[in-house]
């Protein structure tokens, strides 16, 4: 396997409390980089999570 079309990323919590998840994704549905809103229990509330390389 040359290329991984599901690679590992790690989604870094917006809220600046350094609060990470791990995930994969495709690469074909989602070239571009990940948003997700999910749960960040450091802040106690739902925020947006950017994927980090």
């Amino acid at each position: 396997m040359a290329v991984d079309t599901r690679p590992i990323v790690k989604l870094r919590s917006t809220a600046g409390t350094g609060y990470t998840y791990v995930t994969r994704k495709n690469r074909r549905n989602d070239p571009d980089r990940l948003v997700v809103r999910k749960y960040d229990p450091i802040a106690k509330q739902h925020v947006e999570f950017r994927e980090e390389r």
